[in-house]
């Protein structure tokens, strides 16, 4: 009785959200209601209509006493120096992560961004998925989980690591690489690295033990040959997998290389479903409908190499049937990959295919 207590506290209630002004209206009207603290950290926060709205809203929750902490990948700021200055002079907090540095390898190293997106609210509320704050996404299709319990006081503990290391390289800070576990949830985070990818691990591990059924959505489906092997794997001795991507990402790069590997996931059962309205930024994987696994990363090169990611890992029933309409009423919209056209797509578009091969890794 005491453990069924304790897993109703973990998560007392939960909310889905795939269209990106429904995540934005709850998320103004849960910052308005906040009595103690807020804290963002998140990849793209822009200096557009919505993003002014967020601005206001949190200083003016700064002039009220509420402690306001924003952290915000460099790369992804889209802002103007003066931009949060309200904000700063009512006692908000605003840091950004990892300043861009021009070095003579900063190419590299300016791939390694903060790319998760953590929402916490007076500790009893978190957000957490794939949105990003601005308006150029309005029309995307997201994928965002609202959580009541005390699993936002997990994500807060992560926020604060984050917090404290903003202007650091990490690749060797055992306590972030440390898997949290809370009742059934698994919080799983990554930090940039070529040889220890945490994230890719947990995918991989899933789709091993995965035995009638995957489902996989992510708007860059670039897997290196092991992940893509693995998959391949699973649809041969008969899993059911299915991958919903988009027919057209905002990433015209990727789009192209991803099409390189098509005909062979086909040729292996593995399903391609193109999502057409827009784009599909949503990063989910469910396995058997059993488990779903959720939250920032990209199935691709650079989530696994080059960002600061999390997902969360779990099982609870109620959760899992929210995320299965969310993905159903995504098939809704999606084509299937057509083999034969794919055959006869343009002998130039082969070459920029494979000539983007060498640059997979930053894409």
């Amino acid at each position: 009785m005491q453990k069924e207590q304790q897993d109703t506290d973990i998560l007392k209630s939960h909310e889905v959200f795939s269209d990106p002004l429904k995540f934005y209206t709850r998320l103004l009207a849960d910052i308005q209601l906040a009595k103690k603290t807020i804290c963002i950290e998140i990849y793209k926060f822009i200096e557009d209509s919505i993003g002014i709205k967020f601005r206001d809203a949190l200083a003016k929750k700064c002039k009220q006493g509420v402690k306001v902490k924003l952290l915000i990948d460099s790369w992804g700021a889209g802002v103007s120096d003066t931009f949060f200055d309200e904000l700063t002079q009512n006692g908000g907090q605003v840091r950004y992560f990892k300043k861009l540095k021009y070095t003579f390898d900063a190419f590299t190293k300016h791939h390694r961004r903060n790319h998760r997106k953590i929402i916490i609210i007076d500790d009893t509320i978190a957000y957490i998925g794939s949105a990003n704050i601005n308006d150029y996404s309005l029309n995307w299709r997201e994928l965002i989980v609202k959580i009541e319990g005390t699993l936002a006081l997990t994500l807060k503990k992560m926020f604060n690591d984050s917090w404290k290391i903003y202007e650091q390289v990490l690749f060797k800070h055992k306590p972030l690489l440390r898997q949290i576990t809370k009742g059934t949830f698994k919080i799983v985070r990554d930090v940039p690295s070529i040889t220890h990818q945490r994230l890719k691990n947990r995918f991989e591990e899933l789709i091993k033990k995965a035995k009638s059924e995957i489902i996989i959505e992510t708007p860059y489906f670039l897997p290196g040959f092991l992940l893509r092997k693995q998959i391949m794997d699973a649809a041969k001795r008969g899993v059911d997998v299915k991958v919903l991507t988009p027919k057209q990402s905002d990433v015209t790069f990727v789009d192209a290389l991803r099409s390189k590997y098509l005909g062979l996931l086909h040729k292996s059962n593995v399903k391609l479903m193109f999502y057409t309205p827009n784009n599909l930024h949503a990063k989910l994987m469910i396995v058997d409908r059993e488990q779903f696994f959720f939250g920032s990363a990209n199935l691709d090169y650079r989530s696994f190499r080059y960002m600061f990611e999390i997902m969360v890992q779990g099982t609870d029933p109620g959760l899992l049937q929210d995320l299965l309409v969310h993905v159903n009423e995504s098939m809704e919209d999606c084509e299937p990959f057509d083999y034969e056209k794919w055959l006869r797509r343009p002998r130039i578009y082969r070459m920029f295919e494979q000539l983007m091969v060498p640059f997979r890794h930053y894409l």
